[in-house]
């Protein structure tokens, strides 16, 4: 892509999130896009949002399951922003209209107490770092169609990184966990849409284990000379199938001795 297909593409996307109307596949009209290329309008996009005065306070991974990484083709996990104005209240509700077509996944959230950068950056130097580890269900949404309805060509992993990873909201639980205190690989969650168990799973379904999730995206942000701040609330990945949230459905996330979280949609 050029850096004009790139600008246009991320002023799009932004537009898209403004009106709530999506736009078509970047892959679709852009064959030739590469990882790179997508980070790209990731990043424009990340600039527009801050000049419009969004706050950045942490990171988003996504694609950390191996059966995620198969359906998409990758073998590599992705990454995107969050904002200020992304957080909703952990037992609030999502306005009516906030999204298109919401969805959520239960994750461990890790606070930073410490900045943590560099490719030498270690998983016990991922360990110091952290402040505390909480449950949370983040919201994804997509500003880009999820499959073209002429072609029937679906989303790819370029058309996600480049809508911010699908991020779109967090809902933070209010439990707050010393890193020590839990085996994060067998921390898991019961997860019910109106009281219907929808799925489960465990901490050990992101790449193992939570911790290496933060690890490698520390790593990818060195090859950029970034890394991650104190205060960051950086979401490890999902461990469960995306939940469709309908309007009008109510989520509960138990994660046992862990906390619970949740969060319904007008």
């Amino acid at each position: 892509m050029t850096p004009l297909d790139i600008d246009t593409a991320a002023r799009a996307l932004f537009e898209a999130e403004r009106t709530r109307r999506q736009i078509g596949l970047l892959s679709l009209a852009h064959p030739g896009i590469t990882l790179d290329d997508a980070y790209a309008v990731q990043a424009a996009l990340v600039e527009l949002k801050r000049a419009a005065g969004a706050r950045i306070v942490g990171w988003k991974i996504g694609l950390t399951s191996r059966a995620m990484q198969e359906a998409l083709q990758i073998e590599t996990p992705d990454s995107g922003v969050i904002f200020d104005d992304m957080l909703f209240e952990d037992g609030g509700t999502v306005p009516a209209g906030r999204f298109i077509q919401p969805r959520i996944e239960a994750e461990i959230a890790f606070h930073m107490g410490a900045d943590l950068a560099g490719v030498n950056v270690t998983r016990e130097d991922v360990i110091a770092a952290t402040d505390w580890v909480a449950p949370s269900l983040e919201i994804l949404d997509t500003r880009i169609l999820r499959g073209d309805p002429v072609t029937k060509a679906l989303r790819k992993v370029t058309d996600t990184i480049s809508d911010n990873a699908a991020n779109a909201g967090l809902v933070l639980g209010q439990a707050r966990h010393a890193i020590g205190e839990h085996d994060l690989r067998w921390v898991g969650a019961i997860v019910k849409r109106d009281g219907i168990v929808e799925e489960t799973g465990l901490g050990a379904g992101v790449l193992d284990d939570p911790v290496t999730g933060i690890l490698w995206l520390v790593h990818r942000l060195a090859q950029f000379g970034q890394g991650l701040s104190a205060g960051d609330v950086v979401l490890s990945g999902s461990f469960i199938r995306p939940v469709e949230a309908p309007s009008g459905s109510r989520f509960v996330a138990d994660f046992g001795p862990f906390g619970t979280v949740t969060t319904t949609f007008a």
